[in-house]
């Protein structure tokens, strides 16, 4: 389990990309730059993780957010969340 309160967002965003991964049957390290379709996620895992970026981090991702381009890899996603906490903090 993932401490939440001292875990980095990038981190908690892979643990997210390893659940969808062994729910497939796939146990294996995922860089936090590389390409998530090339790591193993389908189109519909990618739509997957995209709700469980929002619950992990109670943000709602806006529509025009939504894109292949931001879910692309781990790096990408957590860039993305800080975004929208920092929006949500300001």
């Amino acid at each position: 389990m993932l401490d939440r309160i001292n875990s980095s967002s990038s981190d908690r965003i892979a643990a997210l990309v390893r659940q969808i991964l062994a729910k497939r049957g796939l146990d294996r390290y995922v860089d936090h730059g590389a390409d998530l379709s090339e790591a193993g996620l389908s189109s519909l895992d990618i739509v997957n993780l995209m709700l469980a970026v929002e619950t992990e981090f109670a943000v709602k991702i806006p529509d025009r957010d939504m894109t292949p381009a931001n879910f692309r890899s781990i790096a990408r996603i957590d860039g993305l969340v800080r975004t929208l906490l920092e929006e949500s903090h300001a």
